[in-house]
């Protein structure tokens, strides 16, 4: 599970449950992915939902801080089951204020290609999960992460290793944005910070926010059969996420790491990693290949194995799934919106 059903708010409403983020380098501009409501959860209704928000957060400075918002809301499901939307853009410090009109770059419909005249294309429809994962790897990584231990993989046998989510499906929400769009206040370096966010509209003519998504794999280590915990991650913005989480989850770390005796000084190597995880956020250096590897996150395709570098990297010694991307079903497409046909 990157980020599927990762705690109870969000599984309250499997539309606003975000499973994953992916950054990449599609066809003619950078591609931003976001999955919600998977078919694991039986969702009694599909889609996204219409008092709902989905937004792309874009740091463009290295602040942990918004510059740039793409905003999505949805109309409610049509006889047919379609969706209309609307995609807004925010800038400055407005991109940071849930309530912020912005500007209305697009309209459109689930399950077609939307296209502007500045180049961004958009594709909202039920899809593919090309996310794999193997239960009992991830079951055993949860305890050993909560517990301070080795991970227990006793009695498990590689060979009989099994995608949990094979076959499963997702409704995806793909952006391609034009380059122009995100290097005029990037820097030289061309490099950016992406975060999702969900958010419910509340009574009180607020917004709450429900799911929060940087990198992979972080509520799979560390909150399993920690849910209060996976709640208040949700919670907050990425500029605090060191000063909150820091310490707990480094010590997490720690307590695994002095397990398998693999540092000299676990609290140190602990704190470290809990460093490049918050902010909780996906760097990417536009126009370039998108990797999510033991060396270097940069971005993330939709086929990086991002529960091995993370259980690895976390535990500091190799976490083995038995499986890989020939585990998933159906394979994501090489055009646009990329994402796999949902079967």
């Amino acid at each position: 599970m990157s980020h599927h059903l990762d705690s109870p708010i969000a599984r309250q409403d499997l539309r606003l449950d975000i499973t994953d983020l992916y950054v990449f380098r599609g066809e003619t501009g950078t591609a931003f992915v976001l999955d919600v409501c998977h078919s694991i959860g039986k969702p009694p209704i599909p889609g996204w939902h219409p008092e709902g928000m989905y937004e792309f957060k874009v740091d463009l400075n290295g602040d942990a801080v918004e510059e740039l918002t793409y905003r999505l809301t949805f109309e409610e499901r049509d006889a047919q089951g379609k969706q209309k939307y609307t995609i807004r853009r925010i800038e400055g410090k407005e991109a940071v204020d849930p309530h912020a009109a912005g500007k209305v770059v697009a309209h459109g419909t689930t399950d077609e290609t939307v296209s502007t005249p500045s180049g961004l294309r958009a594709w909202a429809g039920h899809a593919g999960d090309p996310f794999w994962i193997e239960p009992d790897v991830l079951h055993a990584v949860g305890h050993a992460f909560e517990d301070g231990t080795k991970v227990d993989l006793a009695g498990w046998d590689p060979s009989k290793a099994y995608n949990l989510f094979a076959g499963h499906t997702v409704y995806s929400i793909v952006l391609e944005i034009p380059d122009a769009d995100l290097l005029a206040h990037a820097g030289d370096k061309k490099k950016i910070g992406v975060w999702a966010v969900a958010t419910l509209a509340t009574d009180a003519g607020g917004w709450r926010p429900i799911n929060r998504f940087g990198l992979p794999m972080i509520w799979p280590l560390f909150t399993q059969y920690n849910e209060d915990l996976g709640n208040r991650l949700n919670g907050g913005l990425p500029a605090d996420d060191f000063a909150t989480w820091g310490s707990e989850i480094g010590k997490k770390m720690a307590s695994v790491v002095a397990a398998y005796g693999t540092s000299e000084d676990p609290q140190a190597y602990g704190e470290k990693i809990a460093h490049r995880m918050f902010p909780n956020i996906m760097p990417y250096t536009v126009g370039t290949p998108a990797s999510f590897g033991f060396a270097e996150w940069n971005g993330r395709s939709l086929t990086d194995n991002a529960p091995n570098v993370m259980f690895s990297i976390a535990a500091n010694t190799p976490i083995q799934l038995g499986i890989g991307k020939e585990s998933v079903t159906s394979k994501p497409r090489k055009t646009f919106p990329y994402v796999p046909v949902a079967v």
